[in-house]
């Protein structure tokens, strides 16, 4: 397969002046944005895969690319092996007197703040703000007077209690920035109007304070504006944003930013479930001092999210574009695409032989799930094939390789090499119930494999194999495609030894998704 042949799967930019949503067919969870002069900046969760909170920049809002990781290592020893659920939840990030500041929620943890001069570069970090489990979703908001401020939610599954956004003070005491909890308070209670409110950002317009926060859920819910001329409160509400006649769930957690136009757009996460937490852009203007999000057919000021729309405002055009999907291992560094599924460690790879190379890491007796090293990145779309060129001359007795499937059901096509044999197994099963089921294949009598998974409709996986990359047959049946853990499915390359001989290695010549029509 030539590098040319390489296409991105989900383009947002229609080439005429419009967009359609979703902008990102891509788990990109809880996205927070903001603008600097002419160039737009986005984070997101990340849970605990590594490197962690995405950076991505644009342009125009439309067209997007990963350009940093804002965490190259989660801050604890736990971290180490994958804790599905854990790590660097919904961020913030704000540019304020030339610096850039992500805030990072790790919900068993405390809020941890990291700091930039130049967000393509090396970030500072972490600086503990809070240290107490359960405190998520933080926003920091610098008022006129150079005071700053912190808002925030709750995690029940880690405090006890949800449905509340508390608002305290923070300030530099020489040892660095510290929440000062005795001055702050709660500034919004949501159970009897907007259960499970969360995931607020703080605005100021008009002398009045903002609080953006979607309340209901995340599959159910809506997107709530809270507005009052005091910062702590009281707080009235509006809903501006809801699914309406749409198909567009949720909608939810998000951020506002203008244009150097003027312009005002809102951009959220709708829960699409395998896919992930895929991202949409929304016009949005004000009345009366309320934001109306979406379109707003009958006029009673809470939007609906629009399938399409006229592009932001611009000072060019710039060309359709995407996240990196496709990878042929040419450099001399992992893309940006990809990240593994714990803390890593420079041993488990190399780029400097031609290709990609893992390096296997004992396995025995651990679901496929729990593996820190495997290598792994979104999907990129709804429907596509991905395939991978592997070379297996590098495999151990013992050594077992190929390409996964990582979500609620775990799924993956191998080749084992035992009795100085190479096997082709698929491994599958329920990652709640925490057993696998292992399928042999027969043996596989060649050095070189072509693995390719087929994902249709973001409903089901199935699995073709060739020797040569003209004839390709399938493997047994699809699986469902269920999400993760706050995850939707990921898909990527495994390494591991079930033994306690020597390990060796696979070289992967390319990963490379194709449109499936």
């Amino acid at each position: 397969m030539k590098a040319t042949l390489a296409k991105k799967m989900w383009i947002a930019d229609q080439g005429d002046g419009t967009y359609r949503n979703p902008i990102l067919y891509t788990d990109y969870s809880d996205p927070d944005v903001i603008r600097v002069g002419q160039d737009y900046y986005m984070v997101a969760s990340s849970f605990s895969n590594v490197p962690a909170v995405p950076l991505l920049h644009s342009r125009d809002l439309v067209n997007w690319k990963v350009v940093n990781y804002v965490i190259d290592r989660l801050p604890f020893a736990r971290y180490d092996a994958p804790r599905h659920g854990c790590g660097a939840w919904a961020p913030a990030i704000r540019y304020h007197e030339r610096e850039y500041y992500v805030f990072v929620p790790f919900p068993d943890e405390g809020i941890a703040v990291y700091t930039a001069r130049d967000p393509l570069g090396s970030w500072s970090g972490p600086q503990f703000v809070i240290r107490n489990a359960g405190w998520i979703d933080p926003c920091p908001f610098w008022d006129e007077d150079g005071t700053l401020y912190l808002v925030n939610a709750f995690a029940k599954s880690r405090i006890g209690f949800k449905s509340a956004l508390y608002l305290c003070p923070l300030r530099d005491e020489g040892k660095g920035l510290t929440a000062v909890t005795d001055e702050g308070g709660f500034v919004y209670d949501g159970h009897r109007t907007q259960p499970t409110i969360e995931g607020p950002k703080l605005y100021k317009r008009n002398g009045y304070y903002y609080i953006f926060a979607p309340a209901g859920g995340v599959k159910t819910g809506w997107q709530t504006v809270l507005r009052s001329r005091n910062i702590m409160g009281p707080y009235e509400e509006r809903i501006v944003l809801h699914q309406g006649l749409t198909a567009v769930n949720g909608p939810h957690q998000g951020a506002w930013v203008d244009t150097p136009q003027g312009e005002d757009w809102f951009l959220h996460f709708q829960d699409v479930g395998s896919a992930g937490r895929i991202i949409h852009l929304q016009p949005m203007r004000w009345v009366e001092d309320w934001p109306v999000i979406g379109a707003d057919p009958d006029g009673d000021g809470c939007g609906e999210p629009v399938p399409g729309w006229k592009k932001p405002g611009a000072d060019k055009d710039y060309p359709a574009d995407a996240p990196e999907d496709s990878d042929f291992f040419r450099g001399t560094r992992l893309g940006l695409q990809w990240q593994w599924n714990a803390n890593y460690q420079a041993t488990w790879y190399s780029l400097a032989e031609g290709g990609l190379t893992l390096y296997s890491i004992p396995g025995e007796g651990r679901h496929i799930y729990d593996l820190p090293n495997l290598l792994l990145q979104k999907w990129p779309a709804p429907a596509f094939l991905v395939t991978a060129r592997l070379r297996l001359d590098g495999l151990k007795e013992g050594d077992c390789c190929g390409m996964v499937s990582l979500g609620g059901c775990c799924d993956s096509l191998l080749v084992s090499r035992r009795n100085r044999e190479l096997r082709l197994l698929r491994r599958k099963g329920m990652v709640k119930q925490g057993e696998e089921i292992q399928e042999n294949l027969g043996a596989w009598p060649d050095r070189v494999i072509y693995l390719r998974m087929r994902v249709e409709n973001a409903e089901k996986v199935s699995w073709e194999v060739s020797a040569d990359q003209v004839g390709y047959q399938s493997l047994g049946e699809p699986t469902p495609a269920l999400a993760g853990a706050w995850v939707g499915v990921k898909v990527g390359l495994a390494a591991f030894h079930e033994g306690t001989g020597e390990t060796g290695f696979l070289r992967a010549d390319y990963f490379c998704f194709e449109p499936l029509v």
